[in-house]
C-alpha cells in the first residue's frame, strides 16, 4: 500500500510537470518603478551586501519615559531577572518559552500589573524525542542532543503556574481542555491582577477556548469565547485591556475573514471593532481611542488608524460593552508606503517612520490626531555611487485567477525588452511572510541588486499562503503545502515569458527554509522550466518538521497521508533535471539536517547528481561573517551554471 501511495504521488508530480506555456499578452501590471545608481558606478560585492553601508541611513528618534522626543539611542532599562521555580528534572523547565516560539509567544513569564505575581510557563519535554547535532569545534567532535518534537510524534506538556516574586509556586492553573499536549497562548492578566486569560488551543489547532482563571487558586472560572476552523486557528497575541475598564481587545482572523479587532468583556460578550476587509494589528489605546495599523489602503502598505469609543451611559459609570458606540475609523498617516509608528508614552504624539519603493526613508512627528507637526529626518541613499539598477513593484494574477499577487522585479537599468535575459526567481512563499511591499525598493534583498548589476533579472513574488491578504488567501494551502504556492509562482513566470525577453533556456530559482522547500518543489514539478536551483535549509518532508508549525498547515502523516505523499520531496529526486545546489547549516535546530541528507540519499539511490554544501557550524541561517561566503557560493553557482 505504501508503494502504491508513493507511485501515485510520483505520477501526480510527473503529470503536473508541464513546462511554462507562452501566452500572447502579459497580464503583469507595474505599480511603481525606480532606478538607483549611476552610469560608471561601482559594482557591488558580496562583502558590500553583507554590511550596512548599502542600506539607507537616517537619524533615529525615540521617546523618553516622560514623552520627550529625543534623537539619542533608546536603551530600555534592563529589567531585573525574576526568581523562578527550580526543577530537579532537567527535562522540566520553568520560565522557558514553550511551543518553539509559535503563537506569538516570546517570553516564559508574565508579571501581574501590580508586580506581586508572575504567571510562569512550566514546560515538560520528557516525552519529546531528541536529535543529535555534531559540533566540530572539539578535537574529537561532540554530539549535542536537542529536543525536537516532530510532526505526529510526542510533544511537550505545558502548564501555567502562578508564583510570587521569590519563585514560590502559589498555584497551577486548572486547565483541562483537550489533551495534555494542548497549547497555552495569549496569556494576559486582568488589570486588577486577580485573574488570567489564556487562549487554550488543542494540538490539532482546530479548536480554541479563551478561558478565565482565578490567579489565587488557579481555578477555572469560565470560557469567554471559542474558535473553530477546519483549516487552523492560530492565536498570535494576548488581549489588551481598554484603559480604565474591564473591556479588552481581542485579535482573530477566524470570524470575519480577516485579522480584525474585537471588543470583549469578561462575561463572554464580543463586538467587532474594526469594520474593514483587511488585516489589522492592534497598537495601543488611551481609553478613548483604539490605535491600530491596517492594510485596508493596500495589502502592500501599512497605515495608522484610530477608532473612538463613545460611552452612552455616562462617563462616571463603568464602561459597558453594550453601552458603547464606535466612531468612524480615522486614517492618521498619509503618503503611499509602509509606515512604522512609535507612540509617545502619554499617547499625545507619534513618530511616523516610513519608506516606499521610491522613497528611501522619512521620519515625521505627528500629533495623536495625525496632524503633521515637524519633519524629523530624510534618509540618504548610499547606492547613488553604484552601477544603476531598476526595481519595479506590481501585480500578476494568481493561478486560479481570483487574486492579484504582488511581485518585485530587479533588472539592469539598461534593460532592453527586445533582448533575452537570464531570469532568477527568488522564492519564499510560506506562511507569516510578505516578501513584497511598498518599502524602499519594494523590500529588496541586496543580493538581488548585485545580480542585476551582473546582467540577471530577479523576480520575487508573494503567492497564496502568505500573510496580510486575509484568511482565505492564507489558508488556501491547508494540508497541501507547496502546491498552490508553486502554481502561483509559475503563473507569474508565465506573464514574464509572454513579454518575450526571458531566455527560457536560462531560468533559475533560489530560496531558503520554506523557500528551499519551494525551490526543490518547483525544480521537480517543473523540471523542463528550471536550469539551475539553489535551496538553503530546505524542508524535504513535513514529517521531519516540528509539531507546532508543521501540524498547523499539514496535519499529521496519519490524518493526511495523501497530502504528505504529494508534497514530500524524497521520492521526487528522479524528476530533477536542474543543476541543484543544497546548502545546509549542520547544527540547524529549525530545519534539521535529516531533511536535506535524506534528499541527498534519494539522489544517490537514483543516480541524480546535485551538489551539497554544508556549513558545519551554522544554524538555520548562515549569519555574521560567514554569510559573505554564502553569498559568494550562491553567486558563483549561478555564474557557472546559468
Amino acid at each position: 500500500m505504501k508503494q502504491l501511495t508513493i507511485l501515485a504521488a510520483l505520477l501526480a508530480a510527473v503529470l503536473s510537470a508541464v513546462p511554462v506555456r507562452s501566452q500572447e499578452i502579459s497580464q503583469r501590471t507595474v505599480i511603481k518603478s525606480v532606478t538607483v545608481g549611476q552610469e560608471g558606478g561601482k559594482m557591488l560585492t558580496c562583502k558590500d551586501i553583507n554590511g550596512s553601508k548599502v542600506r539607507p541611513s537616517m537619524k533615529r528618534y525615540s521617546w523618553t519615559e516622560t514623552s520627550e522626543l529625543t534623537d539619542k539611542p533608546a536603551f530600555p532599562k534592563p529589567g531585573k531577572a525574576p526568581v523562578l521555580p527550580k526543577s530537579d528534572n532537567p527535562e522540566v523547565t520553568y520560565g522557558k518559552v514553550p511551543s518553539r516560539n509559535e503563537f506569538g509567544i516570546s517570553q516564559g513569564w508574565f508579571p501581574s500589573p501590580d508586580g506581586a505575581l508572575l504567571a510562569v510557563y512550566r514546560v515538560d519535554e520528557t516525552q519529546v524525542g531528541s536529535f543529535p547535532h555534531l559540533h566540530i569545534n572539539y578535537r574529537a567532535g561532540q554530539l549535542e542532543n536537542i529536543k525536537y518534537p516532530m510532526n505526529g510524534m510526542d510533544s511537550e506538556h505545558v502548564a501555567l503556574c502562578v508564583c510570587d516574586t521569590l519563585g514560590n509556586i502559589r498555584c497551577t492553573l486548572d486547565v483541562s481542555d483537550f489533551t495534555d499536549e494542548r497549547y497555552l497562548a495569549g496569556v494576559s492578566w486582568t488589570p486588577d491582577s486577580r485573574m488570567l486569560l489564556v487562549q487554550v488551543l488543542d494540538r490539532s489547532q482546530h479548536h480554541m477556548h479563551m478561558n478565565l482563571y482565578d490567579a489565587t487558586d488557579g481555578s477555572f472560572i469560565r470560557t469567554l469565547l471559542e474558535e473553530h476552523n477546519e483549516a487552523w486557528v492560530e492565536p498570535k497575541c494576548g488581549v489588551s485591556f481598554v484603559n480604565g475598564s474591564e473591556l479588552f481587545i481581542y485579535t482573530t482572523d477566524n470570524r470575519d475573514g480577516y485579522r480584525q479587532l474585537y471588543l470583549c468583556d469578561l462575561e463572554g460578550g464580543i463586538r467587532r471593532l474594526t469594520p474593514c476587509s483587511a488585516d489589522v494589528s492592534y497598537l495601543t489605546n488611551d481609553g478613548n481611542y483604539i490605535y491600530y495599523t491596517s492594510a485596508e489602503v493596500s495589502p502592500v502598505e501599512n497605515h495608522l488608524f484610530r477608532i473612538r469609543l463613545q460611552r452612552t451611559n455616562g462617563k462616571r459609570k463603568p464602561m459597558l460593552l453594550s453601552k458603547l458606540k464606535f466612531g468612524k475609523p480615522e486614517q492618521l498617516t498619509d503618503g503611499s508606503g509602509w509606515h512604522s509608528v512609535s507612540m509617545s508614552p502619554d499617547l499625545s504624539h507619534f513618530i511616523d517612520s516610513w519608506s516606499a519603493v521610491d522613497v528611501p526613508g522619512k521620519a515625521v512627528l505627528r500629533s495623536a490626531d495625525g496632524k503633521l507637526e515637524k519633519e524629523l529626518a530624510t534618509a540618504a541613499v548610499p547606492l547613488s555611487s553604484c552601477l544603476p539598477v531598476t526595481v519595479e513593484m506590481g501585480t500578476v494574477p494568481s493561478a486560479d485567477p481570483q487574486y492579484q499577487n504582488y511581485y518585485r522585479m530587479v533588472k539592469p537599468a539598461d534593460f532592453d525588452p527586445s533582448r533575452k535575459y537570464p531570469l532568477i526567481v527568488y522564492v519564499y512563499g510560506g506562511p507569516h511572510s510578505q516578501m513584497v511591499n511598498d518599502r524602499w525598493l519594494a523590500n529588496i534583498r541586496y543580493w538581488e541588486l548585485l545580480m542585476a548589476q551582473k546582467g540577471y533579472v530577479l523576480y520575487i513574488q508573494d503567492n497564496r499562503g502568505t500573510q496580510n491578504r486575509g484568511a482565505e488567501f492564507e489558508k488556501a494551502i491547508n494540508r497541501r503545502c507547496g502546491e498552490l504556492e508553486s502554481a502561483d509562482q509559475m503563473e507569474g513566470l508565465k506573464q514574464l515569458i509572454a513579454e518575450g525577453w526571458v531566455d527560457e533556456a536560462r531560468i533559475g530559482v533560489v530560496g531558503w527554509s520554506y523557500g528551499g522547500f519551494m525551490t526543490i518543489t518547483l525544480a521537480t514539478r517543473y523540471p523542463d522550466t528550471f536550469k539551475v536551483a539553489v535551496a538553503g535549509g530546505p524542508v524535504i518532508d513535513w514529517k521531519w518538521y516540528e509539531v507546532m508549525y508543521g501540524e498547523r498547515y499539514m496535519d499529521t502523516p496519519e490524518t493526511n497521508p495523501e497530502g504528505f505523499a504529494a508534497t514530500s520531496l524524497v521520492d521526487k529526486a528522479p524528476l530533477l533535471k536542474a543543476r541543484l545546489l543544497v546548502c545546509q547549516g549542520m547544527v540547524d535546530p529549525t530545519v534539521l539536517p535529516i531533511n536535506s541528507l535524506s534528499f541527498m540519499q534519494s539522489c544517490v539511490e537514483h543516480n541524480v547528481l546535485p551538489d551539497y554544501y554544508p556549513y558545519p557550524r551554522s544554524q538555520h541561517n548562515v549569519i555574521g561573517p560567514w554569510r559573505e561566503h554564502l553569498y559568494l557560493k550562491i553567486t558563483d553557482y549561478f555564474d557557472n551554471w546559468l
